[in-house]
């Protein structure tokens, strides 16, 4: 079973056809598009657009560095604990925590809190 439809073939070809034309502008910067990936991407872009069967755009893929990150703390962990210094214990301890912002919290929620209040008052006073 394909996986794309013949729009959006026929856009991507239409496309290529303009890059080597040099007539295919990028979107933002409105520069000549030179590259053969970024020509096929604006393809299948505008082949979504016009509703053309083009599966969905791919997550960005996470960096390398990411994945190292957890090697390093297995090899800290290992150390022996007399021997880590007292600052090194101390920095450990003092993550800053993220705050929600108060005010910006505290006024979606007091609306809401407040309305049967007055439902409950008008029952009263009808």
């Amino acid at each position: 079973m394909a996986t794309y439809g013949k729009k959006a073939g026929d856009k991507v070809k239409t496309v290529m056809d303009e890059m080597k034309a040099g007539t295919l502008k990028s979107g933002g910067s409105g520069k000549a598009v030179t590259s053969r990936k970024q020509a096929i991407a604006i393809g299948l872009s505008e082949a979504r657009k016009e509703g053309g069967k083009v599966p969905a755009r791919k997550a960005p893929a996470r960096k390398a560095a990411a994945k190292k990150a957890p090697a390093k703390k297995a090899a800290a962990k290992k150390a022996p604990a007399g021997k880590t210094s007292a600052a090194t214990k101390t920095a450990a301890r003092k993550a800053p925590a993220r705050k929600a912002p108060a005010g910006k919290t505290a006024a979606k929620k007091a609306p809401a809190k407040r309305a049967p209040a007055k439902k409950a008052a008008r029952k009263k006073a009808a």
